[in-house]
Formats: C-alpha cells, structure tokens, sequence
C-alpha cells in the first residue's frame, strides 16, 4: 500500500476508534495529503445560496491585540472585547431570559479553521464554553486526526444562548444571533468555516438540503464568503459511530479546501 495512502487509513481507523470510546488522540496523527480530495461522483457540487447577514451598527474602539488584530478591527469598526461585550449583554431574542450566560466563543484569534456548532448545550450554558464534555472531546480528537489541535482552531456556535431543553434553534433565533456570527468572522478572517451537524448547516446556508446533500461541496457563507463545509456533529458520531469514517471523509476535505485558499 502507497504509504501515503496507508497514513490516512490508519487514522481513519483511529478516528473510529475515538468515535466510540470518546478518548484524547495524539498529536500529528495524519501527515499532510500528498494531493487533491475528491468529492464522490455522485454528489452534487452546486452550492445553496449562501447567507448573508446584516449586521448590527458596530462602535469603533481601540484594540490593543497584535497588529493583525488591530488591522482587522480597525476595518471591522470593533473588536473582540467589544464584540464580546455586547453578546454578553444581548436581549435580541426572549432566550436571554433563560440563559446562564451567553457562550461566545473560545480559540486562537488569528485561526485559520472556525468551528460552528448549533447552540450551547446544558454544560456549556454553565461553564460558557462551547463544545465541552464527550462531545468536545470527540472533537478535540477529530482535530488532531488532521493535525490540528484545540487552540490552533476557533470554535463557536450560531445561537450564543442555549435554548431551553436543547430544542431546536427556530429561524428567528437563529436570524437575530447570525449577525454576531458573521462579526467574529470579520476579525477572524478564517479560511474555512467547518459546519459542524445539520441544524447549524441548514441555519448557516439558509436550507433544508440535508446533511447528506451538503457534504463534501464547498458552499460560501457571509459577507466575506468564507468557503464552508459541512459534516456530522461529534454528538451524533457518539450515537451513531457507522458514519464516523464519512466524517472523517470531511475532516480531510476541509483541510484540502483550507490548503487551496
């Protein structure tokens, strides 16, 4: 077997086996791919529209991050703290009123990969972090499978709050937080927005295609149309580890689209 070939197959079997037992993975499990990585024949690659969110008036304000920083919030009009500031204190929908607090986000500032799940769960409304727990895990796990590791990436959802009992984001929740979303982008500047289960693709990309038609394509999302790929959520790779090496099929495709931009 090609060694290339035979790196990647071992890590997709590594990748599974973290799927079901829910454990840290090494660093470096995967050296960089040697070539492109095809889409199936049979799946569709014409993007859905893409989203394009207002944004709320945003105050300029000094920022005293690295000079990338301040570039990017000098063009963005403000900057992370600012940003931070006003999800904190956000009423734009009646899940203020349930939250514990808003989860903003957490990660490397100048990351190139942003990771957007659908809305806070339970523990991540009490700790104010998101993706925490088997879950977080699994995904810290998915990450280093491609090389990657928690802090070199930035993660965040599309509701900062967590709706009650983990229902559904509606559509009017999910169309006043998107602009929050679209703002940390601005001063991320990613170079690919992994889409993480289906409630936060279809929100994202304004559509009810399932997951299974948006994978492995590269849709545009915002006013910067930062490429987007969408795959399974760690949760449900947790219940359902038969579409995990799938997963891992887009954990690489990601990457591919990362290395072309």
């Amino acid at each position: 077997m090609n060694p290339s070939l035979r790196r990647e197959y071992l890590a997709a079997l590594r990748l599974e086996a973290w799927a079901v037992r829910g454990t840290a993975a090494p660093p470096r499990a995967v050296a960089p791919i040697d070539g492109p990585v095809d889409a199936p024949a049979d799946m569709p690659r014409q993007p859905v529209a893409a989203h394009k969110a207002s944004l709320p008036d945003a105050r300029a304000a000094p920022n005293a991050g690295t000079a990338r920083d301040v570039s990017a919030g000098r063009e963005a009009g403000f900057d992370w703290p600012d940003l931070q500031a006003r999800v904190a204190g956000c009423t734009r929908c009646t899940l203020c009123n349930t939250r514990t607090q808003t989860v903003f986000g957490v990660g490397n500032q100048r990351a190139e990969w942003l990771i957007v799940g659908e809305a806070p769960g339970a523990e991540e409304d009490r700790r104010g972090e998101p993706f925490v727990g088997r879950a977080g895990q699994l995904l810290n796990s998915m990450l280093r499978a491609i090389g990657l590791t928690r802090e070199q990436v930035y993660i965040a959802n599309v509701l900062k709050c967590r709706p009650p009992g983990n229902r559904d984001p509606t559509a009017s929740e999910a169309a006043e937080c998107l602009p929050y979303l679209e703002q940390q982008i601005a001063l991320l500047r990613p170079k690919v927005l992994l889409a993480v289960g289906r409630i936060a693709a279809q929100n994202l990309l304004r559509t009810d295609l399932t997951l299974g038609r948006l994978r492995q394509q590269v849709h545009r999302f915002g006013l910067s149309q930062v490429p987007l790929v969408a795959t399974y959520h760690p949760a449900y790779l947790l219940r359902t580890p038969a579409d995990k090496r799938k997963a891992w099929e887009d954990l690489k495709f990601a990457r591919e689209v990362c290395a072309r931009v």
